[in-house]
């Protein structure tokens, strides 16, 4: 009996040896005693797999001449437009044409009734046979009174009157032909006549409208011909020259079309085909050219926070962040000045990267390898 109680006494103490045991290694497995032998190892840092860009991904600054890009924009407009207007007061008798109508220039646009004009007309052309009846009078008479003077039948005081009676009604004649010629001009006015070719865009008033002088009709647009107009900074106007070709995006057309700028800030359009409108919203944009060469970067390598551009750098392998100061912008060419912040030999990473850490070990491949990061979507990069 003694001998077993001793042997079950051992047991007892063996398992609650165990169970300290095991409540000690729960407590210290949150480090292996491997793991923090490898933390503690001098090399740690050697272990971490560097990441591999690939040259079309990491390429040193370009040294190039970056033209600088004037924008503005604005409504095309069509300066060669005309507001046909009624010379005359009247009834709109007829007007023949309808909004989108093409016209030439002197076709008839419509009728407005002129039987006042004609009146007057006639009125003036009856007045002036009749001064020049009397005109006709006044020279027979002054004949024959010369002839008498010459005879000494008649004073030369009578000469004189007969003479002065002549002269007046030469000057009766000469008004009244002037007012005959007035009352014409206004009868051919009072015609609607279309004073350029182009399309009729707009109708102000339709037949049966009683219709006043100078109230407008129709207007006439000729398209084959349209200007953008804007404004541009004081310091980038005196850079502009008539004659300077710009490009032109148009809003609902995909291919940007070439103009050619003209006075002022104007640019000038043939529309030959007249496939465009007057009205459409339009960005123009003019290149200057640029005789300095300068440092330059992929525009989509430049990022922002906290109101500071940077770029990232493959330097001495490690990833660097480079804040930097930028200058112009080449949207065709997609490059962008470096002002500050960067040298001409440090590869940059041309797209946007998601998780980099500045100091991470990095290198420059000839291949990509699957260390090789994806770049970030470009939809997601410009966010």
């Amino acid at each position: 009996m003694r001998k077993r109680l001793v042997i079950g006494v051992a047991v007892v103490v063996a398992a609650i040896g165990a169970a300290f045991a095991i409540k000690a290694g729960r407590g210290s497995a949150a480090v292996p005693a491997s793991a923090a032998m490898a933390a503690n190892a001098p090399d740690a840092g050697a272990s971490e797999v560097p990441l591999d860009f690939t040259p079309g991904e990491a390429a040193r600054p370009l040294t190039l001449a970056l033209p600088q890009v004037v924008e503005f924009s604005g409504p095309l407009v069509a300066p060669n437009t005309a507001i046909v207007r009624a010379k005359a007061t009247g009834t709109l008798l007829a007007l023949d044409v309808q909004e989108g109508q093409r016209v030439k220039a002197g076709e008839s646009l419509g009728r407005i009734d002129v039987s006042e004009l004609q009146s007057k007309v006639a009125e003036r052309a009856a007045n002036l046979a009749a001064v020049k009846t009397t005109l006709a009078q006044a020279q027979r008479t002054h004949e024959s009174n010369i002839g008498l003077a010459n005879d000494k039948f008649i004073s030369p005081i009578a000469l004189e009157n007969s003479k002065s009676s002549l002269d007046s009604a030469k000057a009766q004649v000469a008004a009244a032909e002037a007012t005959l010629d007035s009352a014409r001009i206004a009868l051919r006015d009072a015609s609607l006549v279309a004073p350029i070719s182009g399309i009729v865009s707009k109708k102000y008033v339709v037949a049966g409208e009683k219709v006043t002088a100078e109230q407008q009709v129709v207007t006439i647009v000729d398209l084959r011909l349209l200007e953008l107009a804007g404004t541009v900074g004081t310091q980038e106007v005196g850079r502009l020259t008539t004659g300077m070709p710009a490009t032109l995006k148009i809003e609902g057309l995909d291919k940007p079309m070439d103009g050619k700028r003209s006075i002022g800030v104007v640019v000038q359009l043939q529309n030959p085909k007249e496939t465009l409108r007057a009205g459409q919203y339009a960005v123009a944009q003019v290149q200057i050219g640029d005789a300095t060469p300068r440092l330059t970067v992929p525009i989509s390598a430049i990022s922002s926070a906290s109101g500071q551009e940077y770029v990232w750098t493959v330097e001495n392998g490690k990833l660097l962040r480079r804040t930097v100061t930028t200058g112009r912008r080449d949207p065709v060419k997609g490059r962008a000045e470096v002002l500050e912040g960067l040298t001409a030999d440090a590869p940059v990473l041309g797209a946007r990267f998601d998780n980099l850490r500045e100091g991470a070990k990095a290198r420059v491949v000839a291949v990509a390898t699957a260390a090789t990061p994806k770049p970030l979507p470009q939809a997601a990069a410009t966010r």
